[in-house]
């Protein structure tokens, strides 16, 4: 490692994948940070030490768990960071809303009370990974957690964000989005420094083999792919409905076997179980075109990438979508909502298509995905691959990310106060 290797420590609630995109990101953004040596990361998180997702880490991970509560608290984190905060340059907090980010304004405020200067503080960052966008106070459906938010952020998260030396987004939607949410928001600054996706791996045979293990109705049909959360922010009801719409449009007289919709994630939610009641309460029995294979991982995930005609998130609200990105990498069209908020660039390289996430709007989209002419798909495949190429590689983002930390901690180390973590700054959008 480089002598001038800055530190990172990334604090998060938790590294379960289940639990959705922010700990893959992490995940990502540490593999990328350290390929080239100029970084090297920690991850401290509120997870029980022996979960099976953390045994061999390839970065360090110090899990404080198992938490308690909705808030994710957990009584070892103040101490340890305390402790342990001094070693790193730069600190960033992903994610908002929980016990982690209290923890970390607490422990600097602890250690600034007992004499520690600034110059040996790290530089504070804050990544809402979507969390700011103004979809979770105004959702119908999301009301008492949308006044609970008010008063959190009245109450703690306003001065986390508006303290931090920067705000890190992974699109300029996000950035824009996050202006709207809340009075009193005023971040020092802000950064877009994107998200990266590694390369996907070659296609080989067994990805198809482990994919037909799970799935084996599939049998070489040709299908739609949603690899996510069974969510209700997800749209999955939208896209049920409106597959099931385009099937029973579909002329009596074509023999030729639909395209078939395969919707993978988590099956343990009441969601997920209601979205499965769904599809059984629409198609008549026998009529198995609709399959929940459950979670995919290794090589049946990049089977179904590999394999699938295009893939498809009509969500009420996505930050990023890493497997959106996936799908690109894998040189599949994606056919999107415009609350995605990678859909410009994606619509701007034309690798899909997008739309309003109404049950509508996804029933059009999915009609001219599925009539287009192979010519017009072969396009929309290759500009897939380009805008993940272009905008979207690890490399790229690990190297934005790198810019906006190192002259903070640069600047730390060399004694300057005008980047600690409450000095103030201009505002600045990159």
């Amino acid at each position: 490692m480089s002598q001038s290797a800055i530190k990172i420590l990334h604090v998060i609630a938790g590294m379960n994948p289940k639990t959705g995109g922010v700990c893959q990101a992490v995940r990502t953004m540490i593999k990328g940070l350290e390929a080239d040596g100029s970084a090297s990361s920690e991850v401290v998180c509120l997870d029980a030490p022996d979960e099976h997702y953390l045994v061999e880490s390839p970065f360090r991970v110090h899990a404080l768990g198992p938490s308690k509560g909705p808030w994710v608290h957990s009584p070892r984190l103040i101490p340890w960071l305390e402790s342990e905060l001094t070693r790193f340059d730069s600190i960033v907090i992903h994610g908002l809303w929980l016990y982690h980010g209290h923890a970390v304004l607490k422990a600097f405020a602890k250690l600034r009370k007992s004499g520690i200067p600034e110059e040996k503080l790290p530089v504070l960052h804050v990544m809402p990974h979507g969390m700011l966008d103004p979809y979770f106070q105004k959702d119908p459906s999301r009301r008492l957690k949308a006044l609970r938010n008010l008063a959190y952020w009245q109450l703690i998260e306003r001065k986390l964000i508006n303290r931090a030396a920067s705000m890190l987004f992974t699109c300029d939607q996000e950035r824009l989005l996050a202006r709207k949410s809340f009075n009193h928001y005023h971040p020092r600054r802000e950064s877009v420094v994107g998200l990266g996706v590694e390369e996907p791996p070659t296609f080989e045979p067994e990805m198809r083999n482990a994919l037909t293990r799970i799935c084996p109705e599939l049998n070489e049909r040709k299908f739609l792919l949603f690899l996510s959360r069974i969510h209700p922010k997800k749209g999955v009801d939208l896209l049920i409905r409106a597959y099931v719409d385009w099937l029973r449009s579909r002329p009596a007289d074509v023999v030729t076997q639909p395209v078939h919709l395969v919707i993978a994630g988590p099956l343990d939610s009441d969601y997920a179980r209601q979205m499965q009641e769904l599809v059984a309460s629409l198609l008549p029995a026998g009529s198995a075109t609709i399959h929940f294979p459950g979670m995919l991982s290794g090589d049946a995930k990049w089977g179904a990438f590999h394999l699938c005609e295009g893939f498809v998130l009509p969500s009420h609200q996505e930050n990023f979508g890493i497997a959106v990105v996936e799908a690109l990498a894998c040189g599949k069209p994606v056919i999107i909502s415009n609350k995605v908020n990678i859909w410009r660039e994606i619509a701007d390289c034309g690798a899909g298509l997008v739309g309003d996430d109404t049950h509508v709007a996804t029933r059009l989209l999915l009609a001219d995905f599925l009539s287009a002419k192979s010519d017009t798909l072969q396009s929309m495949s290759q500009n897939a691959l380009d805008c993940f190429r272009t905008h979207y590689r690890i490399s790229e983002a690990a190297r934005r990310l790198h810019s906006t930390l190192a002259p903070e901690s640069k600047g730390r180390n060399s004694g300057a106060s005008d980047h600690s973590p409450f000095h103030p700054q201009p505002l600045i959008s990159q």
